[in-house]
């Protein structure tokens, strides 16, 4: 099975879209913020925690495809061994195949201009059947507005 990923890129935060070959004749789209130290609960990660982590399913083939809309930008999860480059007017692609269910976490590895150190990427992966639960579930009503999820 292959899930096709898209990442657009705008500082300081990172844009996700799940197209349509997990939800038929609907594509997913949502930002992900970093979470404010004011907010944060005890355990979480200053600077790595996000209001909207991306969920991807383990044992399955996933195609990453980045871009950037202002200035160059890096997805990069060292667990994952990936780091993209995110060029403005460029798609670059790779691919992941996860073995490992937890939590990653990752930043932006180019200096991007004032609020690079504000970028944070956390990616939760899952058992493919928690995935597609999670993503039926969580965005069956979604309508494009960030304030009609219900987390």
């Amino acid at each position: 099975m292959e899930i096709l990923y898209a990442n657009y890129l705008k500082n300081p935060l990172y844009t996700y879209l799940y197209h349509d070959h997990i939800l038929p004749e609907t594509t997913i789209k949502f930002d992900s913020y970093m979470v404010h130290e004011a907010e944060l609960n005890v355990g979480d990660l200053r600077l790595l925690k996000t209001d909207m982590p991306l969920f991807l399913p383990k044992n399955t083939h996933i195609r990453l495809l980045i871009t950037s809309s202002d200035v160059l930008h890096s997805w990069a999860v060292p667990a994952f061994g990936v780091k993209v480059d995110a060029v403005p007017g460029r798609l670059n692609q790779t691919s992941l195949y996860l073995k490992n269910t937890g939590t990653f976490y990752g930043q932006c590895s180019e200096l991007c201009g004032v609020n690079h150190a504000f970028m944070p990427i956390e990616v939760y992966v899952v058992n493919p059947v928690h995935f597609y639960n999670y993503v039926y579930i969580y965005f069956k009503n979604y309508t494009g507005d960030p304030a009609s999820l219900s987390r």
